[in-house]
């Protein structure tokens, strides 16, 4: 009889290369990341992505390819995480049997050669710096304890340093150099530079900015990463990933051997998310191919160099739960800094985000060396972090969803109570004034005198209504600034039941140089809305009703007519 193959397991959470081989894991080979890495010749490699992109995983697989398990000293026991022999020195060569690297002969010879540095921050997210220092330090200590065996290789001095790291006793100069004394013991021990890997080494970054000690973890960053990386004669390659590329002035100050590759370039672009072909044969693998078009629409339109891909971490979960399509991807913990962005950003930025979810795609220029802290006076910077193409677009109907739930939660945040569905339920039905005296309730007691400020107020007044009427998407087309007419209207809500009526939104500030009141401006709106014929749109859809708003704003105060 012939024993049938078994079939590969459904990786979900597994990011530990030795384990997803041996445990009979169904994986992408992305093997080739080693040979490009190999072939660049870069010192130090940064390579940001975007979350669940398979950053830990690939970290892990150049770990097991480039370290030597333990030096050959027979007074040193090797490592329990390993039951080959000593002598073989290649003890985790079948892990990358039948791999695409395994044909290069010349980067094979690579293979279990190297003392590996492994540190990974990505848990390290915490809202006080004392314990973000405490977990810092617990990754490092751990990293010397995996290393225990090179104190034979140290001095009596060195040995006493060494212990004050292990045991956690170090003050902040030992731990801010400690990446390169490890560096330094285990070329010694091994006869062979180090291969430093540091991954999610922005996530510490992340929970200090949004919880208020960024400048506390900058300096310790610059001052561990820069000592194991710049200038450290220890060290043969260092690669770190990260979810954001974080300017070189404030961590990689005089690092002259770095090179960044991010999402726009096509260095390394088809080593990180799944490509069409490899979601295709997942999804034949496990019997889903008729799901392909609907995945196609939810997971893709990432723009990685030339290549569009997928999220590894949405097609995994799709097929681990037997083909559902839902956002997998969207996590309201992983995504406080996304909403952060979003709520600082201006005004009339939040109606471009408006546009991204209606499906439009925004040309702008992307800045890659700024800093976190750049979002509070750098207006593009929204861009950078949310940077998803060349030209920004959102890819797929997972994100769309993902704009949609931080949209509401940024109104949401102004104030405002639960009963603004009433609100727009009101607006809907048709019963104008219940609209208009719940809005200028709202108008009044959701805004803040700091939120009104600027050239442009009347943009916020758009934006936060923008904001409200993303509720309205499963039922209403929201659109804004389209053309109809002779103008462009502000805002028009387009039912899909033709049986409801069309509403047609137009806003105007009080001109206080005119001597214009709440009352003449809201009337100057809707009068607009009738010379300009915004009603074109509707009438050409077959709309037979319309609803005609003319909103003015003065400060907080609002006045809503209806025509």
């Amino acid at each position: 009889m012939i024993e049938q193959k078994k079939k590969k397991l459904i990786p979900i959470g597994i990011d530990d290369f030795e384990r997803l081989v041996e445990g009979n894991y169904y994986f992408a080979d992305k093997s080739l990341l080693i040979k490009e890495l190999l072939d660049s010749g870069a010192a130090v490699t940064l390579l940001p992505r975007p979350r669940r992109f398979g950053k830990t995983l690939n970290l892990s697989m150049l770990r097991y390819f480039f370290e030597k398990v333990a030096p050959l000293i027979p007074s040193i026991e090797l490592p329990l995480e390993t039951n080959v022999s000593r002598e073989s020195g290649l003890s985790r060569r079948h892990l990358f049997n039948g791999l695409k690297i395994e044909q290069y002969a010349d980067c094979m010879k690579h293979q279990g050669q190297y003392p590996v540095i492994w540190l990974t921050f990505k848990d390290v997210k915490t809202e006080k710096w004392d314990d973000c220092y405490r977990l810092l330090r617990t990754q490092i200590m751990r990293e010397f304890e995996r290393h225990d065996y090179v104190r034979e290789f140290l001095s009596d001095a060195e040995k006493e340093r060494f212990e004050r790291i292990r045991q956690g006793r170090g003050d902040l100069a030992d731990f801010m150099g400690s990446l390169l004394d490890l560096s330094m013991y285990l070329e010694r021990a091994y006869k062979a530079k180090t291969v430093i890997l540091v991954d999610e080494y922005d996530a510490p970054i992340h929970a200090a900015y949004l919880n208020g000690y960024y400048d506390e973890v900058i300096g310790f960053m610059r001052g561990f990463l820069g000592a194991g990386l710049k200038g450290n004669n220890s060290l043969n390659l260092g690669v770190l990933t990260g979810i954001l590329r974080v300017a070189k002035e404030s961590i990689f100050s005089g690092i002259n051997n770095l090179r960044v590759c991010t999402l726009v370039q096509e260095s390394y672009a088809n080593q990180f998310g799944f490509l069409e072909d490899e979601v295709r044969a997942m999804l034949a693998y496990f019997e889903l191919e008729n799901k392909l078009d609907e995945v196609r629409r939810w997971y893709n339109g990432y723009q990685s160099g030339s290549y569009k891909v997928y999220n590894p971490w949405s097609i995994i979960n799709l097929a681990g739960n037997k083909g559902v399509i839902q956002a997998y991807w969207v996590n309201t913990s992983d995504n406080l800094l996304v909403r952060d962005i979003l709520k600082k950003s201006q005004p009339y930025m939040k109606e471009d985000v408006e546009k991204l979810m209606h499906g439009e795609s925004l040309h702008t220029l992307i800045n890659e060396n700024l800093t976190l802290l750049d979002i509070d006076h750098d207006e593009n910077a929204l861009w950078n972090f949310l940077l998803l193409t060349a030209d920004l677009k959102i890819p797929n109907e997972e994100i769309a969803s993902l704009y949609e739930t931080t949209v509401l939660s940024w109104f949401k945040e102004k104030g405002i109570s639960q009963d603004y569905l009433r609100m727009l339920s009101y607006l809907i039905q048709g019963d104008a004034a219940e609209f208009k005296r719940m809005f200028e309730l709202f108008s009044y007691e959701a805004l803040s005198s700091f939120d009104i400020t600027g050239r442009e107020p009347e943009r916020l007044y758009h934006a936060l209504t923008i904001g409200m009427f993303v509720a309205l998407q499963g039922s209403h087309e929201v659109r804004s600034n389209r053309e109809s007419g002779l103008g462009r209207y502000d805002v028009s809500l387009i039912p899909k039941d033709l049986s409801k009526p069309g509403i047609i939104l137009e806003f105007k500030k009080v001109d206080v140089k005119k001597k214009e009141t709440l009352k003449t401006a809201a009337q100057n709106a809707l009068k607009q809305i009738e010379e300009r014929d915004y009603e074109t749109e509707l009438r050409a859809r077959g709309f037979k009703n319309s609803i005609k708003l003319g909103i003015a704003f003065k400060g907080k105060e609002s006045l809503v007519l209806v025509g």
